[in-house]
């Protein structure tokens, strides 16, 4: 293993360290975008993600008789009775003027922009150049996802990519989300559920994030709990085949339920050393996961059977929260948990039933930088919501301050309930409403 390699497996484990230390300090809030990267589920299902495709070159070394890598994947998943997610890209052939990268690095591609399946090679790559490969896969039964069509950063990424070029803010990302959008909409009469931004840059310059830019689209966010691995160089093509399946097979033995309702990531493409171990470790991938009782989905597919992290989808909880997500409500939280313990403030019962209605709202509030109450910042990802509420009279404010951490009070969710659902709770003392009860009451009083 090369010293460049090893530090960007070190890197890695860095960065995932601090990411966690973040998300544990960070507060998260219900919101109409859910990151979705794992599900509760009792059975032995998964779901595997394939970024950057599709791609016409074949693997390297080629292995499969020069078939593309995009169709050695879906080959090999079929094989196995396997559906795979396709994060797909439009063209990056308009990435230029540029240069190419360090070998081996991650601007191996390119460095001002990304340019798929390599520099020089950008009509090989994307849906607008592989329409054979699209077709393909969707005669297959795989599922297409977005992840943009110029694959250009959302917003600035100094660490690693101190010289890569960014979108100007939410109108582009949006734009060039759209514009993938319609091409796969209208060549092929497919709609794409989900988005996941390029390296997972979410911050748009602004004050906006990658939620916002999917709200406007009606995306879900899609990400991963397990790396695949393929993306890493190491020191022989041979050691990055081994990687993308010997940690697979550690963990289960360790424990056969260990992927059960976990998002995989892989890349359908060329990693930095400009191979494509995927074509070959795929296979073994897929033979331990079939050896162990798995069946292999697509996203879709996966949060149909379980929508939410932390709540099966037959308990009581994850029941009232699915119908009133099929509602249009906002049931869940960022990291598509539901915490049915958790006491239920104003700000969430306004962001839950009026979230994805003031999605334009929140923009506007955010550009304007007025504030809608003294104790509501126009960025706060409740501000809306609330707004919303005190409009349809479903909520009321005091003093010009909304409260939105204060827990619900047994006559303000009768008010709530009354206006917004038409029917008032049973008599009892409702202060200190658990999340989980008020799905409960709320799913309930919709019949």
């Amino acid at each position: 293993m090369s010293l460049v390699t090893k530090g960007i497996g070190l890197a890695k484990k860095a960065k995932h360290h601090f990411q966690d230390q973040i998300r544990e300090r960070t507060p998260v809030y219900l919101s109409p975008v859910r990151r979705i990267e794992r599900v509760a589920t009792e059975e032995r299902v998964c779901a595997m993600t394939f970024d950057d495709g599709p791609c016409r070159l074949p693997p390297n070394p080629d292995r499969s008789r020069g078939k593309p890598l995009t169709l050695v994947l879906a080959e090999t998943l079929e094989r196995y009775g396997a559906k795979g997610t396709f994060d797909v890209v439009g063209d990056t052939s308009a990435n230029y003027p540029d240069r190419p990268g360090k070998h081996g690095s991650a601007s191996w591609g390119g460095v001002r922009y990304d340019h798929y399946p390599d520099f020089g090679k950008d009509a090989d790559g994307g849906v607008v150049h592989c329409p054979e490969l699209t077709a393909r896969l969707l005669e297959g039964g795989h599922e297409l996802t977005s992840h943009t069509y110029s694959h250009v950063l959302f917003g600035w990424k100094p660490l690693v990519y101190g010289q890569r070029k960014y979108l100007s803010g939410l109108e582009p990302v949006v734009e060039d989300l759209k514009r993938l959008h319609a091409y796969v909409e209208e060549t092929w009469r497919y709609t794409m559920r989900f988005g996941r931004p390029p390296h997972y840059v979410d911050a748009i310059r602004g004050g906006f994030t990658s939620y916002d830019a999917y709200a406007l689209l009606g995306y879900q966010y899609m990400a991963a709990s397990f790396d695949g691995a393929g993306w890493l160089p190491l020191a022989s093509y041979e050691a990055e085949v081994e990687a993308t399946w010997r940690p697979m097979e550690k963990l289960l033995l360790e424990d056969p339920d260990f992927f059960r309702g976990q998002i995989i990531f892989q890349k359908d493409g060329f990693n930095m050393a400009r191979r494509s171990p995927i074509a070959d470790g795929l296979d073994k991938q897929l033979q331990l996961l079939t050896d162990h009782g798995y069946q292999v989905v697509t996203v879709s597919e996966l949060l149909e059977r379980s929508p939410f992290q932390d709540v099966l989808p037959d308990s009581e909880t994850g029941q009232a929260a699915r119908l009133l997500l099929g509602r249009g409500w906002c049931a869940a939280y960022q990291d598509n948990t539901i915490r049915p313990d958790a006491v239920l403030t104003r700000g969430e019962l306004a962001m839950m039933a009026f979230g994805w209605d003031t999605v334009p709202k929140r923009i506007e509030l955010i550009r304007s930088g007025r504030a809608p109450f003294r104790d509501l910042a126009p960025r706060h990802p409740y501000a809306a919501a609330a707004v919303r509420a005190v409009e349809t009279r479903a909520m009321s404010a005091q003093d010009g301050r909304f409260r939105p951490d204060a827990p619900v009070t047994s006559l303000e969710l009768a008010q709530f309930c009354a206006t917004r659902l038409g029917r008032t709770p049973p008599l009892k003392d409702w202060s200190q409403v658990t999340h989980g009860e008020f799905l409960a009451l709320a799913a309930g009083l919709m019949g």
